[in-house]
This record gives structure tokens, sequence and C-alpha cells, in this order.
């Protein structure tokens, strides 16, 4: 599992079927990572009741918006990494890889101090219910004091992506899931810790999770070999890596900010459509992390034919990527709609929480192949080292918009119908403007002038 090569040859050879083989154990690995929190949100809705539900669940998007700036240098390392792979430079893979396993555990050791600290004011500003306010806060400080592990495991992982490796991600996830689920079930069940236990169990399992993908690395044979002993950060790699990845990060947060300000107008509808809600973006979370493996592979194979200097290759990987992701997200997107009532179930049996959690269902789950869509067009952009375009487009396309939408469509209609129409709104207005930008790189991108 650690020595053997699992690499797929991304310069070469046909591209869907490359695609397909690169995401499909990334799809598989991403479900496995959301199960961690559905296994939170179904042990503590079916064993600890609705408040606990809620908690749990309304803390997601504020998680996000702290976690997200740092995760965005994980996509820099991804491109990078792929560049320096495809162009054959050894010594900059070496670079690249040593630089981005430091920052993430800087980056790890700088959350736990944000969000032990900025946790519970954070969530009185979102106007938390009350009656969800202290368990909420809670379960945001254990979970930050175990993001030192998270930020290991997803730069490990985008190493292991840029250099074809998606497989071995999913078996080290597996193990950790499989932690995760029962360490729930004994903290909740046994132990009675509430919402303290899930939070504790997931970051045992996120330990686990990190070590061995550290391993993995460490085990590795040529350019992408991590010495754990000799970590260093290169100064020229690391600016690079932040010219990609910091305005990834910057649009991450800005669109977790929005996707707050939207939970903080959920929260005014009282606990139970929060809690609604909460399940519903837990099952809905697994149709996004399954067109998002689709879209790190459109953005790690990008990276690595441009690096191979291959253009001709760029626009086959975009239609294949959007082929793929309009595939898999109007199948699952549909099918987690018309299964709501028994999936809602899982996670409560109250049916006024269910009801609310099917509203969501159909604004969001419904239409989400269109973000899918989105992100291929802004992942072509990325993989071609394109930062600070996809950053701006997205914000005024998502955060700009949905700011906007809270100060006037939903003043006007108060519903929660009316809230969530602004999520495949805002996909269609961005997508159609991330076309143009590619567009216009296939005009002025050097790698395309090289074959005029």
């Amino acid at each position: 599992m650690f020595g053997k090569s699992h690499k797929i040859d991304m310069c070469n050879g046909p591209i869907m079927p490359g695609i397909i083989a690169f995401s499909l154990p990334l799809m598989l690995s991403g479900c496995l990572q959301l199960l961690f929190n559905a296994a939170d949100v179904i042990v503590v809705g079916r064993f600890a009741g609705n408040e606990s539900l809620a908690a749990v669940g309304s803390t997601s998007s504020l998680t996000n918006l702290l976690i997200n700036l740092f995760i965005g240098l994980s996509i820099g390392a991804n491109v990078t990494v792929g560049h320096t792979l495809g162009s054959g430079d050894e010594k900059g893979t070496q670079d690249n890889v040593h630089t981005a396993v430091t920052i993430s555990l800087i980056s790890g050791v700088m959350l736990i101090g944000i969000g032990v600290l900025f946790s519970r004011p954070l969530l009185v500003r979102m106007d938390a219910p009350s009656d969800v306010l202290d368990k909420a806060a809670l379960y945001l400080k254990i979970i930050f004091i175990g993001m030192p592990a998270n930020m290991a495991y997803n730069f490990g992982s985008a190493i292991l992506r840029a250099a074809g490796d998606t497989r071995r991600p999913l078996y080290f996830l597996s193990a950790a899931g499989v932690v995760n689920v029962i360490l729930n079930l004994f903290f909740v069940i046994v132990l009675h810790m509430d919402v303290a236990g899930v939070a504790l169990a997931t970051i045992i399992a996120q330990c686990i999770s990190a070590v061995l993908i550290l391993i993995c690395l460490c085990r590795m044979d040529g350019p992408c070999h991590l010495n754990m002993k000799k970590l260093y950060i290169q100064p020229n790699r690391l600016r690079r890596m932040m010219q990609i990845g910091l305005p990834a990060g910057i649009q991450g947060s800005l669109f977790s900010f929005s996707n707050v300000l939207i939970q903080s107008s959920i929260n005014s509808f009282g606990s139970v459509v929060v809690a609604g809600n909460s399940a519903a973006a837990s099952i809905e979370q697994f149709v996004y992390i399954s067109m998002n493996a689709v879209h790190q592979a459109v953005v790690s194979f990008t990276s690595q034919n441009t690096g191979a200097g291959r253009p001709e290759r760029i626009q086959k990987i975009l239609f294949s990527g959007l082929g793929l992701v309009t595939v898999v997200g109007l199948i699952m997107g549909i099918s987690v709609n018309l299964l709501g009532t028994p999936l809602l179930s899982i996670y409560s049996p109250d049916p006024a929480v269910i009801e609310a959690g099917k509203t969501r269902l159909l604004w969001i789950s419904v239409p989400y192949f269109l973000c899918g869509v989105m992100e291929i067009v802004m992942g072509i952009m990325r993989g071609l080292g394109y930062a600070i375009t996809p950053m701006i487009v997205s914000l005024s396309g998502v955060c700009l918009f949905r700011i906007v939408w809270l100060a006037t469509a939903f003043v006007w209609v108060p519903t929660q119908s009316m809230l969530l129409l602004s999520y495949p709104v805002s996909w269609i207005l961005t997508t159609l403007i991330h076309t143009l930008t590619y567009l216009y790189a296939c005009r002025h991108h050097s790698l395309f002038r090289q074959v005029k």
C-alpha cells in the first residue's frame, strides 16, 4: 500500500478514461471524509436530539470560513507540484513537497488558536439559536484542536493527486472512517459525551489519516519523497504556491462568508429549520464532493499538461470534465431529491425537520450540476496557472451576488425557498463569466501561442 506505484499518466493516452480513473477513488475518499461529519450529525440527531443536531450542523459554514484560506494553499501545492512534475524538474518538485508539508503543519497550529479563541463570538455574530449556542461552541473548539492533522492530510493528498495517485488517500480514509464511526457510537451512546464525543471521534480519525499519508510520502521513491527530519520552506516555491493558492483560499473563505450570511438567515427561522437544513446540507455534500473530484482531476491534468507543454490536450480535458461532472451531478442530485424523505429520516424522525430538509434538497441538489460545471471551467484556469482572475470572477458572481440577493430578493420575499434560490442563479451567472475568461486565456496564454 505504501510502496507500490499508483500513478496515472496524465500527459499521454486517452483523457476521459484517465479522468474517470483519477476521479473515482477521489469521489470515494471524499465521500468517506464527509462520513466523518455525517456520522457526527446522524449520531447526535438520533441519540442526543434536535438541539445537538442543530449545534453540529450549524457549525459547518463557520468551520469552512476559517479553514478555507489555508485549504486554498493546498490547491497551490497541487498545481505547483503538477507543473514541476510535468516539466521533469525533480529539484523543484522536492522543494514544493517539503514547503507544502511544512506550511500545512504551521497552518494547522495557527488554526487551533483562531478556532479556540473566536468560535463562540462568531457563532453569536451569526445569531446561532440560544438553545444550541453552548454545544455548537464546544463542538467547534474541539474540532479546531485537530486542525494540524486536517491540514497535513489535505496537503499530503494534494501532493499525491499532483503525482496522479488518488487511490492511497482512499485507503487511508477508509481506515480512519471506520475508527470514526465506532468512536462516535462509543462516545455518544456509551459515555454520553454528546457533541464533545463526536468532535473527539472526528479529530482522532483525522490524526490517523494524516499519519498514514505522511508515512506514504516518506516511503515514496522519486521527487515526491518526503523527509520529515528535513522540513523546510523554499521561498520562491512558497511564493508561487501562494500566488496560485492564496486567491483560491480567499475565494473559498469569502464563499463561506456568503454562506455564513445565508446560515444566519436560516437561523432566523428557528432550530427546527436549522436542523432540517443541517441534515440536507450533509446529504447534498455527497453530491458536491463527487463533482469536486472531477474538478480536482481537471486541475491536476491541466497543470501537468501545462508543465509538459501539451496545449492540444487542454480543450479535451475541459470537455471531458464538463461531460463527466454533468452526468455525475444530475444523477446524484436528482437521486437524493427523490429519496429525500428516507435519507433525512436517518438524521431525524421529526416530520418538521424532514420537511425543512426536503425544501433545501429541492433547490440545491437538483440544479447542483450547475455548480460542477462552474468549477470545471474554473479548474482549467487554475491548472493553467491563473489565480487572480478565477477568484475575482467567483467572488463577483457568487459571493457579491448572494449578498445582494439577501439584501433585495430575500427582504421582499423572506422565505426559505427564496433564500435558497440564490444558489442556482449564482452558479449560472458565474459559469458564463468563467467561460468568457477561458476563451480570453485561449487567445493570450503563452502555452496556446506556441501552436499558432
